[in-house]
């Protein structure tokens, strides 16, 4: 055991056993929920979705869609409505959006989309060569699609729709839960379900795999962005293996979601097991993986390719039935 992961224990144990003291969380860790308090950040990560669901066989505007961990604000959906989705869905693991800042980032998304900006930064994965010129997906928001989903009265519609979005008894075109109070869907009410970064949180992945089948259509597609690294709470981006069981409870402490650890593999199986095909797959890969000797027993048989995957993109489709 080196210095380093030594000194990684004690930080992390340490850091876990304070978040059970209350009113420290957000001290201790200040970046919940997310970047999605920023226009820009929501429309980048929507056009990223939408170019590459389109270029892996998604061919409408999917006319109810579910986001999984908003995070800060609902902007990411509020660009899908902004593009000629009918509904849109927010569920959380903990409420962390407020109504007075989606109004202003609704603002914000639909100067972006009238403007026709381009993407906002690059990232991963490169999808610039589904974009036009102007570096924006004019082959899917057509001049005729943002006509109608741009009118004015529209997108009054839409900022009322705001004001009910976070009123539980009510069912509206925007509608904002979490995981402890779920809307209330029919099984196959939704044409797309996604998610940016959310994922590698889950603490019943499986179960939630199984909910996305559920309320996805036939055919309904699904995507995901998935960060398999340590979210840069140890010093290696992969140092999370690193630790045992009993440790890892002990750097969770109290807080409501944590990152599962899961690799890429345990994603691509659960997709197998509820029944979705998989239509495309990212992985970002790093070569500086620690030593096998470093990892806790449970990590240690990691395939290759799971050891150097940073972070996945999954787009997959629910077929029919599941097989077997």
């Amino acid at each position: 055991m080196n210095l380093r992961h030594v000194a990684d224990r004690l930080r992390l144990v340490g850091k876990g056993l304070a978040t059970w003291v209350p009113g420290v969380g957000y001290a201790i860790d200040p970046g919940a929920g997310g970047k999605t308090s920023s226009a820009a950040y929501c429309y980048g990560v929507w056009l990223k979705h939408l170019t590459l669901l389109w270029q892996h066989g998604m061919c409408s505007i999917p006319r109810t869609v579910l986001e999984l961990g908003p995070g800060s604000s609902l902007g990411t959906g509020l660009a899908a409505l902004l593009s000629g989705a009918d509904r849109y869905l927010a569920l959380d693991a903990v409420r962390y959006a407020d109504p007075r800042r989606d109004a202003v980032i609704l603002r914000e998304l639909t100067r972006l989309l009238q403007s026709r900006a381009p993407r906002p930064e690059g990232g991963w994965p490169d999808y610039d060569a589904q974009l036009d010129a102007g570096l924006f997906p004019g082959h899917i928001l057509t001049e005729e699609r943002l006509c109608r989903s741009l009118a004015v009265d529209r997108v009054a519609r839409l900022e009322s729709a705001l004001l009910a979005a976070y009123d539980e008894t009510r069912r509206e075109p925007i509608c904002y839960r979490t995981w402890k109070a779920p809307p209330a869907l029919a099984e196959g009410e939704v044409d797309l379900v996604f998610s940016h970064a959310v994922l590698q949180h889950a603490v019943d992945l499986a179960g939630v795999y199984a909910q996305c089948r559920r309320w996805l259509r036939p055919g309904g597609f699904m995507s995901h962005h998935v960060d398999h690294s340590s979210v840069g709470i140890t010093t290696a981006w992969d140092g999370h293996w690193q630790f045992g069981e009993r440790t890892w409870r002990l750097i969770r402490g109290g807080r409501p979601y944590f990152i599962n650890r899961e690799p890429c593999s345990t994603h691509l199986r659960l997709l197998r097991e509820n029944g979705f095909e998989l239509v495309g797959l990212f992985r970002r890969l790093r070569s500086d993986v620690l030593p096998r000797t470093a990892l806790a027993p449970r990590w240690r048989e990691l395939s290759d390719e799971d050891a150097h995957t940073r972070a996945s993109f999954l787009l997959a489709r629910r077929v029919e039935s599941t097989a077997g």
